[in-house]
């Protein structure tokens, strides 16, 4: 692995339980520098899952932890029940209360101003959609408006995906809902035009969450049911954009050291299925080793000549 530069950030992707991959990838990086990650990343970005991550980096917990948070959390935040099944009368299949408790203990009522006024700062990016607003807020730690919330509540209106968790505070549902389930293009931009780092002296570090093969098959589109929408709309169009941001980043930011790392999963795997932790540590190891070799995602290195870039996407107000 090449040595990283001055200053180090780290982004990590949206993806529900399959956070347990970038989490698995994060042990094996402390293990090799030494060091816990959150003596390492001075900005953490996150979406949804990632936005747990990041805000556990941020808030002093290190790559085991985390890991064993959602070892321990996922069978208990994703627990089948009655309920889960009818979730089209209540609109969600699952109660948030195993995340508030088990991750609020971790954060133990810290703010954001918390860390943006430890020393040394630690700037803390999260998204989440404003359904009032109808727009992606970017709820970051060094914004006045935001110093007040508390690292719970920033990973809550993060998390709180559509179909799987209530919207939380009668307003936010989860970030990857807009363009940002992957938050690499606003940690780099927030990088150069508010943390004022040198480009030449950055690292950033990107972790998804496992690539969805492709697995519609000529035709099928014709008999889609609302059922077989709803996922496809939701995680499909994520990874859509996500993939986008990391040509983004590849192409307006090149004197950045920037390093994407993905897996390609092999099989569909859904946001909440439990059945396959096993799976994910294997993926999870499987990134780590790309990471310590800076394997990179081949998409970092696509063109973006026929993307069609929004002109909303160069604002992260």
């Amino acid at each position: 692995m090449k040595p990283f530069r001055k200053n180090v950030a780290i982004a990590v992707d949206g993806g529900g339980l399959r956070g347990i991959i970038a989490a698995k990838a994060l042990v094996m990086l402390e293990e090799e520098l030494g060091q816990p990650a959150h003596q390492l990343f001075r900005l953490c970005a996150g979406t949804s899952t990632g936005a747990i991550l990041a805000a556990g980096i941020a808030s002093g917990q290190e790559g085991r932890s985390l890991l064993e948070l959602y070892l321990d959390l996922g069978p208990h935040l994703f627990k089948r029940s009655i309920m889960t099944w009818a979730w089209l009368l209540r609109g969600y299949r699952y109660s948030r209360q195993p995340l508030v408790r088990k991750f609020g203990a971790l954060v133990e009522g810290k703010t954001l101003g918390d860390l943006w006024r430890s020393d040394p700062p630690t700037a803390l990016l999260t998204t989440t959609y404003d359904l009032l607003a109808d727009r992606t807020r970017f709820i970051k730690s060094w914004k006045p408006e935001y110093r007040d919330w508390s690292i719970l509540q920033a990973v809550l209106a993060s998390s709180a995906a559509p179909t799987y968790f209530p919207v939380f505070d009668g307003q936010f549902t989860d970030g990857g809902v807009g363009a940002y389930n992957n938050p690499c293009f606003l940690a780099a931009y927030e990088i150069t035009r508010y943390l004022n780092w040198d480009p030449k002296e950055t690292t950033l570090i990107s972790l998804g969450t496992g690539h969805l093969p492709e697995r519609i098959q000529h035709g099928e589109p014709d008999r889609f049911t609302v059922l077989d929408w709803l996922p496809r709309i939701f995680e499909n169009r994520a990874q859509d954009a996500s993939d986008q941001q990391v040509r983004l980043v590849s192409n307006l930011f090149p004197e950045m050291d920037f390093r994407r790392i993905q897996v390609e999963l092999r099989e569909p795997v859904s946001v909440d299925d439990v059945r396959k932790i096993p799976l994910l540590l294997k993926y999870g190891e499987e990134m780590g080793a790309k990471l310590l070799k800076d394997e990179l995602d081949p998409r970092q290195e696509e063109s973006l000549t026929t993307m069609f870039i929004p002109r909303s996407t160069f604002s992260t107000e």
